[in-house]
């Protein structure tokens, strides 16, 4: 490997320097969602409702806040919306569409921290083929100087084409360490906003439904 790096001439630095961010971004983001699959949001959601069902208010955002993960952090936010809202308003849809934009609003918080560092892994898809077909330009043109300089010689043409070459099969085979894992993770970030979206929605009904259906109760701090 180390052979090849130093034959691709000094186009190979910036490919193995792509590389080297490529391969800690997918390990980053790997564990990142990983982490993510290990919470049952289902059961936190479940949770939730019953301690809200319950008027337990302060005790269903203690859930949340102790529990990781984006959308606990969104229904997090609509509880806060929800507790501080509630006392002063007696308008069941008021107050469901204050915490629905307490919820939309953090929610492109919780989704930027969960898509963090993936426009790392689309730049170096696109510009590791450039850097690459860069190298093959400029192997070829080392090719065509020794060429002119010594006549055709077999030794100049082919050292220069094999410059060319190293760097163009750096260059893909970079692109797609980086792509594969892109679409991968791009994929398991929608799942996550998806399960936003129905956990936040889920809440908005049963406020509406449920809760602010019943008889009042005192709100348990």
């Amino acid at each position: 490997m180390l052979k090849y790096i130093i034959e691709g001439g000094w186009m190979m630095w910036p490919l193995m320097v792509c590389s080297i961010i490529g391969v800690a971004v997918v390990i980053d983001r790997f564990y990142a969602f990983r982490s993510h699959k290990n919470i049952d949001t289902r059961a936190l959601r479940a949770q939730v409702l019953d301690l809200l069902g319950e008027h337990r208010i302060a005790e269903a955002a203690r859930l949340c806040a102790a529990t990781p993960g984006a959308v606990s952090a969104v229904l997090l936010a609509g509880l806060q919306s929800y507790a501080k809202h509630r006392p002063i308003n007696d308008r069941p849809e008021s107050v469901a569409a204050i915490m629905e934009k307490s919820m939309d609003d953090y929610a492109l918080h919780a989704m930027s921290a969960v898509e963090k560092r993936l426009p790392v892994l689309a730049t170096i898809g696109n510009i590791s083929p450039l850097l690459g077909m860069t190298g093959t330009v400029l192997g070829m043109i080392t090719a065509f100087d020794g060429m002119m300089n010594a006549g055709v010689s077999n030794e100049a043409v082919a050292g220069g084409i094999k410059v060319a070459l190293i760097t163009t099969a750096a260059g893909l085979i970079i692109a797609v360490m980086a792509v594969v894992p892109y679409s991968y993770f791009t994929t398991q970030a929608d799942a996550v906003e998806l399960e936003i979206e129905e956990a936040s929605a889920e809440l908005l009904d049963f406020v509406a439904t449920e809760v602010e259906g019943a008889k009042k109760k005192p709100v348990v701090a």
